[in-house]
């Protein structure tokens, strides 16, 4: 990770789902609602204002601590501004710093007005293609979100380590983000450098539900500051996961922790430290590959009018005949 300005850094980043939506409770209100206007329904106003007071007890330490201060990042959809609305309740005015409207935590596009069969055929057809990579007709995929996301937190740390904020560094700074499921996923997954297939595996946010990142001793951001192995498994993450957050914990800032797979181990197969001899061996191996691609056709090959894709096949054809093909593998 960079080195960005220790004092400044936040106590923690929470991201919050929005409350239960009109969509959420009845998915043709898409059919006629544009998805950027789709409101809280009256559970959702009450469980936006429980997320508020169980995060202003996180932050204050059951309201023991008064050394801290809030900003808010949010979604432009109503469902998230709205959501904020019932949250800020919670908080009084001297503890938070400010709030801005951030575009790119915003939802998934998922097209414009949403008819509810094609909908249901196409997200079948999401299951089968993959989560990630799938982008709806005329909307993103998980792949889009992730792109702009990045580039937020670009912008997240430039707020940080200019002091955009405002932030006094005898205070505690908590960063809230009030936005969307998919967001937040893709979010912790651009975080945390999780794989592809690790964010497959993800189950989404409920409906008020929060994750909160906080600062570990050694400076660096873990979930299992606040969270238990038993939560974050509930979430979709894996023991590996699970045991990286942990390390994460006491990890000093920048720290390779050597024991996650997907950092290295899981782009090779059999690597193992080299001897003189392996190296030597390999060598050969190398030599009789770049023998066999060299292997040219003879003249009586062109004389009798083979193209040259048929005779570049034929030379491999011809250089694994060689050499053999095992000694290639």
């Amino acid at each position: 990770m960079t080195n960005h300005n220790e004092k400044c850094m936040p106590k923690r980043i929470i991201l919050v789902r929005h409350g239960e939506s009109q969509g959420n409770l009845d998915g043709t209100a898409y059919t006629i609602t544009p998805d950027n206007k789709i409101p809280l329904t009256e559970l959702g106003i009450q469980q936006s204002k429980l997320a508020g007071q169980q995060i202003r007890r996180v932050i204050s330490n059951d309201d023991t601590r008064f050394n801290w201060k809030v900003y808010f990042y949010v979604s432009p959809y109503e469902r998230t501004r709205a959501t904020l609305r019932e949250i800020g309740r919670s908080f009084f005015r001297e503890s938070v710093i400010g709030a801005r409207e951030e575009v790119r935590v915003r939802e998934q596009d998922f097209g414009n007005f949403q008819e509810s069969e094609r909908m249901k055929t196409i997200k079948e057809t999401r299951e089968r293609y993959g989560r990630f990579f799938y982008r709806f007709p005329e909307g993103e995929s998980a792949a889009d979100v992730f792109d702009r996301v990045s580039s937020f937190l670009e912008s997240l740390w430039r707020d940080i380590d200019m002091n955009r904020l405002h932030h006094n560094p005898s205070n505690d700074l908590n960063l809230v983000i009030v936005s969307h499921g998919l967001a937040s996923r893709v979010f912790l997954m651009k975080w945390f450098k999780w794989t592809v297939e690790q964010f497959e595996e993800l189950n989404n946010l409920e409906n008020a539900e929060f994750r909160v990142m906080q600062l570990g001793s050694g400076g660096d951001y873990s979930l299992a500051m606040h969270h238990s192995a038993e939560e974050m498994f509930g979430w979709g993450l894996s023991s590996e996961m699970i045991a990286d957050q942990q390390f994460r914990s006491q990890a000093c800032r920048g720290c390779w922790n050597e024991k996650c797979s997907w950092y290295f181990d899981t782009f090779f197969d059999n690597l193992v430290k080299a001897t003189a001899k392996d190296l030597s061996d390999r060598r050969k191996e190398e030599k009789k590959l770049e023998d066999m691609l060299e292997y040219s056709p003879d003249e009586e090959d062109h004389e009798n009018g083979e193209d040259e894709e048929h005779l570049d096949n034929k030379s491999v054809e011809l250089g694994l005949r060689r050499y053999g093909t095992k000694s290639m593998i």
